[in-house]
């Protein structure tokens, strides 16, 4: 849920908040950037991120990591918490989600850049992992590797 006006303070910090239904009706709050003038990554990693086969109704399991050079903002942890939660009851591909939640904070937050990616577990017994950048790592901003393992089953 966007809403045009802005808010003094964030919508959940500090406050008692409910999972939102879906992702469209959470509401991602930003707050300043506390370095606004420093080249600085971003790291949130989700292991275990949940969401519902469009097909199937069945759950499928990622592990999300969110990267990104913050501009005037960064999101604040725990309305990003309750956003991802609310995918648990939502039906969509993979790709649709990973992208989706990328794209999202990209449009909403406006960072310097952003990456997502998605490692999801096998469905069908394939793994399918799905990654999505707003564009080149800015020159001089540290990237470390993602740090999730390509899926090896019990092997």
């Amino acid at each position: 849920m966007n809403t045009d006006e802005p808010r003094d303070m964030p919508l959940h910090l500090g406050q008692q908040s409910s999972l939102p239904s879906s992702p469209e009706e959470a509401v991602l709050d930003y707050v300043p950037n506390p370095r606004p003038g420093a080249l600085y990554t971003i790291r949130f990693s989700a292991p275990e991120f949940t969401s519902l086969c469009p097909v199937t109704g069945q759950p499928d399991f990622a592990h999300l990591v969110i990267d990104y050079a913050p501009g005037a903002t960064i999101v604040e942890s725990k309305s990003l918490k309750l956003f991802l939660g609310s995918f648990r009851n939502h039906n969509g591909f993979h790709e649709d989600v990973t992208v989706g939640i990328g794209q999202r904070l990209f449009e909403e937050m406006q960072p310097r850049w952003l990456r997502i990616g998605g490692y999801w577990y096998p469905r069908g017994g394939i793994p399918i992992d799905v990654f999505w950048q707003s564009g080149a790592a800015p020159e001089g901003l540290w990237v470390p590797d993602q740090g999730v393992a390509n899926y090896r089953g019990r092997g």
